[in-house]
């Protein structure tokens, strides 16, 4: 997809070809709803909880992270996964670039009821990513904040969400490898076993 994009000198990028792309929006809309619904079943995730979702547009369109943001592929993405997980009442989380050190974009519900504490940024496309901004304008009242402890995390090119997880992290496998043409990398977690060859462990 890469080699039908222009990319501006501000680190942005737009699709060349309006048929392939609203044929590749489309597309991803429909990879990100197949694999967040995947990852519900799979992790066992639950009314109340929180997925973390580290996306890089640059990467779902074949660029390097971080060199090709692209709005509207962020928009496509959120659309595919955000009704889903409404639908079940699970709070999504958008984690935002290194540039504001990984902040976490998530509904002001959701802030009040792990008694996270706001802070004051609104993150654009080249300084919180594409997928952090698109969140901030479509939730409902969107605030930022600069930790949680995530039930379930989705990684979408490499962004590295291990910090916003709860302990213990899990790997999940997907019967998708890749969004776009980024890969992607799942967990889940549970509690810590704790008491040695002795204790019994419920599920």
């Amino acid at each position: 997809m890469k080699e039908n994009m222009e990319i501006r000198n501000d680190g942005t990028a737009e699709f060349l070809n309006a048929e392939e792309a609203r044929a590749f929006l489309e597309r991803i809309k429909g990879e990100a709803r197949d694999i967040v619904s995947e990852l519900i079943e799979v992790s066992g995730l639950k009314a109340g909880q929180i997925l973390v979702v580290g996306c890089s547009s640059s990467e779902v369109t074949g660029n390097k992270i971080g060199k090709a943001s692209v709005p509207s592929v962020a928009d496509a993405l959120l659309d595919g996964m955000l009704p889903l997980l409404k639908e079940r009442g699970i709070y999504l989380a958008a984690q935002c670039c290194e540039h504001l050190n990984r902040a976490i974009i998530i509904e002001a519900e959701c802030a009040e009821k792990i008694g996270a504490d706001p802070v004051c940024v609104v993150p654009v496309p080249k300084a919180g990513g594409s997928f952090a901004a698109a969140c901030y304008k479509k939730f409902d009242r969107a605030v930022a904040v600069e930790h949680i402890k995530a039930h379930a995390g989705l990684d979408i090119g490499g962004t590295l969400i291990g910090m916003h997880l709860k302990e213990v992290a899990v790997p999940v496998r997907l019967s998708r490898k890749v969004l776009g043409e980024a890969n992607i990398l799942c967990a889940r977690t549970r509690p810590k076993y704790i008491g040695g060859a002795r204790a019994v462990y419920g599920e």
